[in-house]
């Protein structure tokens, strides 16, 4: 494969987010010809591209069929795990020839019988049981399983206990029952009611549940100090801590859901984005996003049908499951004949919608991010008109500036003004301000001295007005940025705003009431990131002056040293220990052999 054959999927690879997740290769013809999981997508699929020699002969081969890469995001590499065990069984890919066989994770079931048993099992029956995990791990698994029957006797026969069974007296206790592992039911000696109390409880512990097992565990540790058996105390508080670390659900294999199809829709300005999840037998086995324009005065619910008819035709095969989650309901569900469209509002079905939006989100960003690198006028056009109808502007908010207060109980106090251009910062024109007129800390002067300056300065020097002001602060910041606006006879040519840092919420002059952009558009995260620098900017300086401002005082308390020579010492030697350390020679080169005498005097003296 040449050199410009490749270029798309280093543009694919640069575009992976660093997030767990599932990968697929796809050849020319369209077939997955590999699946993979990663601890971080990007890292691990660039290893493939990177010139090794110690690559073997199979991988290189494999490298060089890739002509697409498809990925799934997930949020553990435990997730990742099991994703990549399902889509291998349902997609057969030709290079993971070693998952090809019938192996399944482990899961623990809850028998339905009488007095239940607690077990580990790789068949998952639609028999009436409960089953729990699945687990990527045997380990993990033996781990819970041994630490039920430690904590939680229940039994592990496999005799029937049946009520007549256990009337007719012919059974007896086994090793366990003198263990203490095991109360007898067998004979009689517990009853159903008691057993089920225990049963509940070990439940609870494989649904994530740990408050009935903790409150159990706290007696025992209890009567145990009691008793002076502090062993015993230490190793009921050890088992609940290594339990705490483990997780009994994961949205990506269940035992409770069996076939469905899930769809979800993320609405843009000019797009919308359609994500498919196919579920069968309990398993992910297909994930697709979909971008989709919508026409004319197309409402949500008649872009859903149409993006769900779109999946069915082109991805689904023409068929959809008995029953469909969605976020809401279509337009026309009477086109699916026999077709039930489900709107969670709990539980795993709610977890499966969730995770098919984030889906959709990621996919989006990434062909927004895909239109920046290959089309930056586009997507700069696109994010400011974004911007412009979100703030209710009256024109694209190309030039932006950002005011920041800086101080520590009113000492120090400094500003900062950042400026984005096109939405990307412009350092070059970042500034910083000494208060000069405010003391104490009076953040609403600081604000009015510091706009005051800066468009007082804009327009005596006939330069550029910013087509939007930030003010990082809430309603008294920004009434007194405008203020100096209307003083200043620009309250009509300069639009100016307030962000409030807590739930970043936009003020506007005039309006006690705060507004709220999108939390899903790309408006909100240019004005955090604008807010961010400035406080960033703002903070970094207020820092630096402090420090000088300490190192100065340290050094203007010695006899006989003055401004001149403070700035002199600490413009060639930056801190006052490099100072301390430097030897006879130079500071007599620097300041003279009078003023070297009096340093070492003092800082033999301190």
């Amino acid at each position: 494969m040449t050199s410009s054959d490749r270029n798309p999927l280093k543009e694919q690879v640069a575009l992976l987010p660093l997030e767990p997740g599932v990968y697929q290769f796809l050849d020319r013809t369209g077939t997955v010809i590999y699946v993979g999981k990663a601890k971080s997508l990007r890292k691990r699929v660039s290893s493939y591209f990177m010139q090794n020699k110690e690559h073997p002969p199979k991988v290189r081969v494999l490298v060089r069929q890739i002509a697409e890469i498809r990925h799934i995001v997930v949020d553990s590499e435990t997730d990742a795990l099991l994703l990549e065990n399902s889509l291998i069984k349902e997609l057969q890919p030709r290079y993971n020839i070693l998952l090809k066989d019938d192996k399944t994770y482990p899961w623990i079931v809850v028998r339905r019988e009488n007095f239940p048993r607690i077990q580990s099992t790789r068949q998952l029956q639609r028999d009436g049981s409960q089953y729990f995990g699945p687990y990527s791990s045997v380990t993990m698994q033996h781990s819970i399983l041994e630490f039920i029957r430690e904590v939680i006797p229940l039994r592990t026969c496999s005799l029937n206990l049946a009520p007549e069974a256990i009337a007719r007296g012919r059974y007896t206790v086994c090793l366990q029952y003198h263990l203490g592992n095991c109360k007898g039911p067998c004979i009689g000696a517990q009853s159903a009611e008691e057993y089920r109390q225990l049963l509940d409880m070990a439940v609870s512990v494989l649904k994530g549940d740990l408050r009935p097992v903790r409150a159990y565990l706290e007696g025992e540790m209890r009567r145990a100090a009691e008793a002076l058996q502090f062993e015993t105390a230490q190793r009921y508080k050890s088992r609940l801590a290594a339990l705490e670390n483990y997780s009994a659900r994961s949205v990506i294999v269940s035992a409770r859901i069996v076939d469905v199809d899930v769809f979800s829709l993320v609405e843009d300005d000019d797009a919308a984005y359609c994500n498919f999840l196919r579920i069968r037998n309990g398993s992910i086995t297909a994930v697709s996003t979909v971008r989709l324009t919508p026409g004319v005065d197309t409402d949500r619910a008649q872009m859903l049908t149409l993006a769900i008819q779109h999946v069915v035709e082109q991805i689904a095969g023409g068929e959809l499951a008995r029953e469909v989650i969605v976020p809401f309901l279509p337009s026309a569900t009477m086109l699916f004949d026999g077709v039930t469209f489900t709107v969670p509002r709990r539980g795993e079905k709610l977890d499966l919608l969730a995770f098919s939006e984030r889906s959709a989100r990621i996919y989006r960003a990434e062909q927004l991010k895909n239109m920046e690198i290959k089309n930056p006028e586009r997507h700069t056009e696109r994010l400011m008109n974004a911007m412009q109808r979100e703030l209710r502007l009256p024109r694209q908010p190309r030039h932006i500036e950002c005011f920041d207060n800086s101080n520590l109980q009113g000492t120090n106090p400094v500003a900062s003004c950042v400026v984005f251009r096109d939405g990307r910062p412009s350092r070059k024109e970042y500034r910083h301000f000494n208060i000069k007129t405010v003391v104490g800390a009076d953040d609403f002067a600081s604000m009015r001295e510091i706009v005051f300056r800066r468009y007082t300065r804009l327009m005596a020097e006939g330069q550029e007005l910013p087509d939007l002001v930030i003010v990082d602060g809430g309603k008294g910041q920004l009434s007194n940025a405008y203020a100096v606006l209307c003083e200043l006879g620009l309250e009509k040519q300069v639009p100016i705003v307030g962000l409030a840092k807590r739930l970043e919420e936009i003020y506007y002059p005039g309006d006690p009431m705060p507004y709220y952009l999108s939390r899903t558009g790309e408006p909100l995260k240019v004005v955090c990131h604008i807010r961010d620098e400035a406080h960033r900017f703002g903070i970094t300086f207020h820092r630096q002056k402090r420090s000088n401002d300490f190192l100065r005082s340290e050094l203007k308390g010695i006899a006989g040293i003055g401004p001149r020579t403070v700035e002199t010492l600490l413009g060639h030697f930056r801190t006052v220990a490099r100072i301390r350390n430097a030897s006879d020679e130079e500071l007599i080169e620097l300041i003279g052999a009078a003023r070297t005498q009096r340093l070492r005097k003092h800082f033999a003296s301190s």
